[in-house]
């Protein structure tokens, strides 16, 4: 045999492959395509009615020039339905009367059905009654004018079916897209109603987490206030406690900020502000307020860092200018922040001190914490005294890729 059999799956590429050209060519699912092609269409079978039927004779020319123009009239239906119905249905009496038609042919009833239901379909129900009056109109005269009785009942009621069925896929389309709304509005409730449960569960464990670990951690605190007062004639080891003891309460502030922001406080406070950069200018502004002159160079708009990240690089500033308050008095300071896209630089610096630091003074265990602080995120610090006599804490943190 000469014929081959298509290749398996052959015809279902083809399938895909037209499915695939209908749904990216967007032209095609224009609703206006209708009357465009119906428009010629109606057109070309008025043609074809006179020349496969001898009942027109001599009239053939005015029938199917009439049902040109019926056709020509319909492609307005793309823009304005109720127009071109107006125009539709003046075809026939004008016919009948300017070119002699004998009466209305097939080709012209079947456009003036589709022009009444196009303009039921694509029309408020107010503006397409109008359509299904002039076309019924416009028929009833037409067979007044060939005095045809039959005509006179059969024509105009024809109209009624396709005006119905444009009105019936006017309003399957209304409720499709009320559908469709309400079907968004109840994806919209669902995944509100998922949103506060996830927010009612970490509430949950965020109060549990809180009580639990702030209270541990304030009564050690407290206890580590009393060893302090206890040890007031050893003023390094009571220095050490006291930093014990402030970084214990900066730890239940911690907590409040990280995992208390999720809930209100009790007594109906604000939750408290979560440690951050984006409060790099007031913390310098608090600072400056202590009675520290310190100048501030930054990127107009830094980064969005990871939380982790925000957190240590803001308690590690901080550590640093508490530092200078504590040890270098009334020195002036400065800090610089940094950012390449592969890691964010800090770096504090201060100048000599006026008078020379308290016995026992500069300890490190400060930044002993600040070390502790940047190992968790893979950062390092470098710090120690300058040529000039000032001293200087350089910190870098790396941040994580992003892909």
């Amino acid at each position: 045999m000469s014929c081959e059999n298509p290749p398996p799956g052959g015809v279902a590429r083809a399938a895909r492959g037209l499915r695939s050209l209908l749904m990216t060519t967007t032209w095609l699912r224009d609703p206006r395509l209708i009357p465009l092609v119906f428009g010629p269409l109606v057109a070309a079978l008025a043609v074809a009615e006179t020349r496969l039927d001898d009942f027109f004779g001599p009239a053939a020319t005015a029938v199917w020039a009439t049902g040109a123009a019926m056709g020509t009239g319909l492609v307005l239906a793309a823009w304005w339905p109720l127009v071109s119905t107006i125009v539709v249905a003046l075809c026939p009496p004008v016919g009948m009367l300017v070119f002699g038609a004998p009466g209305v042919s097939g080709a012209m009833m079947i456009g003036m059905i589709g022009a009444v239901a196009w303009a039921g379909w694509r029309e408020p129900p107010r503006r397409s009654v109008v359509a299904l009056g002039v076309a019924g109109a416009s028929l009833t005269a037409a067979a007044i004018v060939v005095a045809s009785s039959w005509e006179l009942f059969f024509a105009p009621a024809v109209l009624l079916p396709g005006w119905f069925m444009g009105l019936l896929a006017r309003r399957s389309g209304e409720r499709a897209v009320e559908l469709a709304e309400l079907a968004a509005a109840l994806d919209a409730e669902r995944e509100a109603g998922a949103q506060a449960a996830v927010a009612r569960e970490r509430t949950r464990i965020a109060r549990e987490v809180h009580d639990a670990v702030a209270h541990s951690v304030s009564v050690m605190t407290l206890q580590l206030g009393g060893l302090r007062r206890i040890l007031k004639d050893r003023p390094a080891e009571q220095e050490v406690v006291a930093g014990l003891e402030r970084l214990g309460r900066q730890t239940v502030e911690d907590m409040r900020g990280l995992v208390g922001i999720l809930r209100e406080r009790a007594d109906g406070e604000p939750p408290a502000p979560i440690s951050s950069l984006t409060r790099l200018h007031e913390l310098i502004a608090d600072v400056r307020a202590a009675g520290l002159a310190v100048t501030l160079e930054a990127p107009a708009d830094l980064p969005r860092l990871p939380p982790v990240l925000d957190v240590t690089a803001y308690r590690v500033l901080q550590e640093a200018l508490t530092n200078v308050l504590r040890h270098a008095g009334e020195a002036p300071a400065s800090v610089a922040i940094g950012y390449t896209g592969q890691a964010l630089s800090m770096e504090v610096r201060n100048g000599p001190a006026p008078r020379a630091p308290a016995p026992g003074g500069r300890t490190g265990h400060g930044l002993v914490g600040m070390r502790e602080r940047l190992a968790m995120v893979n950062g390092s610090l470098r710090a120690g005294p300058e040529p000039d006599g000032g001293f200087a804490v350089r910190a870098l943190f790396p941040l994580p890729r992003t892909w």
